[in-house]
């Protein structure tokens, strides 16, 4: 009698430890918050004069994300985002913009979660320039001095390609090809765009929850997983 009732004991207990399992497995993947910060390291190579708006881009994970107490986002995961608005630089004035957004974090083990993500000043690199609201990278732009220079450069080319044309010899035909050379090289010395280096820290905010997301739910382009440390 005494064996039957530990017998039954013992498959209690079983049934018992079994259901705690399986409630387990039945768990909800936790959500990521609105206003959870990731920051990563790109990836990709941006460039407000070879962007342009849809173009994607990926990015590292590079501190671990947590959610109720519990790990969700390990160091190495892949975030993906794309570009949505981009601004050149004006020839004489205005600063190159670029805008970016996350979509979406690819974990190792090839789960994704979805959400909306705006670029903020957190960690991000002494180089890149956040300004607004809206998580816009702003080029360093050109100063009133370098504007008046290049326009003075500008101009002083125009005499020496006259000069030129006119068959100018001598000094005056030095002076044409120098001022030539002089504004190739201001402009370029002066040319604004924005861009990022692979390597280049920058911090999401959520702006919308994330949610782990089923194949058939996932958006844009699969990323795979990247791990740049691994041999």
């Amino acid at each position: 009698m005494r064996q039957l009732v530990n017998r039954m004991a013992g498959l209690v207990v079983a049934c018992l430890a079994a259901a705690v399992l399986l409630c387990g497995s039945d768990a909800p993947t936790p959500q990521l918050p609105v206003g959870t910060q990731i920051s990563v390291t790109l990836i990709s190579t941006l460039s407000s004069s070879a962007d342009r708006a849809g173009d994607i881009f990926t990015a590292q994970v590079q501190d671990p994300v947590f959610a109720k107490g519990v790990e969700v986002v390990p160091v190495g995961s892949t975030l993906r985002g794309h570009v949505t608005f981009v601004k050149p630089p004006g020839r004489v004035k205005g600063k190159a913009e670029m805008r970016l957004v996350a979509d979406a974090i690819v974990l190792k083990d090839g789960h994704e979660y979805t959400f909306a993500g705006q670029l903020t000043d957190g960690n991000a690199d002494a180089s890149v320039k956040i300004n607004g609201n809206e998580g816009t990278i702003q080029g360093k732009g050109k100063s009133k001095t370098q504007a008046a220079k290049e326009t003075g450069i500008g101009a002083a080319a125009g005499a020496g390609v006259g000069a030129l044309s006119a068959g100018g010899t001598g000094a005056l035909y030095g002076a044409g090809i120098g001022a030539v050379a002089g504004l190739i090289h201001s402009l370029a010395k002066h040319h604004k765009d924005v861009v990022l280096q692979p390597g280049t820290p920058l911090t999401f905010v959520l702006t919308s929850a994330g949610k782990m997301a089923n194949a058939s739910q996932s958006k844009g382009t699969p990323v795979p997983f990247v791990c740049q440390s691994c041999d």
